[in-house]
């Protein structure tokens, strides 16, 4: 009997190690549209953290992935664990088909209650607001969004287009919603002159070489562009700004929840937030040293900003700012 006992105790302590094993050589899968330097960091720092996690990452634009996963759904076989994308309305989409699981326990501490899904299937994990910039040899300093409509800046100011920039499409649709606004605001823009086409780096190229003297642009380019000698200078309009927040999820049909967890923790923690800002981006939660040319984040004013009704509003949006500025 006592013989039987040390075997059965040496199978199950066996049968634990081996358990352990596979827990400690787990295989997490990340689809990302972060730029692959970003991508590369964030995994790299992920990893410092939680050696025994071995993680396989995708990265392309966010349209690209979620054409991907889309027909990885279709095919029955989803790949990823966690999805770390530019946008909360994507997100959003996926959580209306039901693709995402809510992950409750996540610490949000810092973390504005409009920066995270209510039922916590998404979280923010920095912020990419858009602000306009100027040329340095401007004349006239503009100070708030309502500005860039009146006569004095006529033909002077440039925008990305919500066709071509995701950034560019929630910034529309933070106007649209906006009463203070609404699309009476963009067609005055029309009316004053205002051109849109392309992405946030054709309005950076256009400011900087002086085609325009103003652009509504992201704030990473125009910041960072200016310490190198760029002569171009980003304003946080005075009504507040519209931000893409690069949000992160677990997919409901994830293999590896423990892991994805454990990822999602590590951006929403100190030392994740941390990581963004030495990245050069804005970091989500409040108390984390932003990079240099940044304001501290309790300091900026975010405009008020529904993605699921941006997503309903989406072709509607796209329709009615192609009417009005072509493309």
């Amino acid at each position: 009997m006592l013989r039987r006992l040390a075997l059965l105790g040496a199978l199950l302590a066996a049968a634990l190690s081996g358990s352990a094993a596979v827990a400690q050589g787990s295989k997490l899968v990340l689809y990302t549209s972060q730029p692959n330097e970003d991508a590369q960091a964030t995994v790299d720092a992920f990893k410092a953290a939680h050696p025994d996690v071995d993680v396989q990452w995708v990265r392309d634009g966010t349209t690209k992935i979620m054409a991907k996963l889309q027909a990885e759904f279709a095919g029955g076989n989803p790949q990823p664990d966690v999805l770390l994308i530019a946008d909360s309305v994507t997100m959003e989409g996926l959580k209306r088909d039901g693709r995402l699981q809510p992950y409750t326990e996540a610490d949000t501490t810092g973390f504005a209650p409009t920066l995270y899904d209510k039922e916590k299937t998404y979280f923010s994990t920095k912020l990419i607001t858009t602000g306009f910039m100027a040329n340095t040899a401007a004349e006239g300093a503009p100070a708030s969004w309502k500005d860039l409509a009146k006569p004095e800046f006529q033909g002077q100011v440039t925008m990305p287009s919500p066709l071509t920039s995701g950034a560019a499409l929630v910034h529309v649709a933070a106007l649209a919603q906006n009463p203070d606004f609404g699309w009476p605001y963009l067609e005055a823009l029309a009316k004053n002159g205002t051109t849109a086409s392309g992405g946030n780096g054709a309005v950076m190229k256009a400011v900087a070489g002086g085609e325009k003297a103003y652009g509504v642009i992201v704030d990473y380019l125009p910041i960072r562009e200016s310490t190198k000698g760029s002569p171009v200078k980003f304003t946080f309009p005075t009504e507040g700004v519209s931000a893409v927040t690069e949000p992160v999820a677990i997919l409901k049909t994830a293999k590896n929840v423990d892991a994805a967890k454990e990822f999602v923790g590590f951006l929403l923690s100190e030392d994740g937030q941390k990581l963004a800002a030495r990245q050069g981006y804005l970091p989500a939660r409040e108390g984390v040293e932003p990079p240099s040319g940044f304001p501290p984040v309790a300091s900026i004013k975010l405009l008020p900003f529904d993605p699921a009704k941006a997503l309903a509003d989406e072709a509607e949006n796209k329709k009615r700012f192609s009417e009005l500025f072509g493309g």
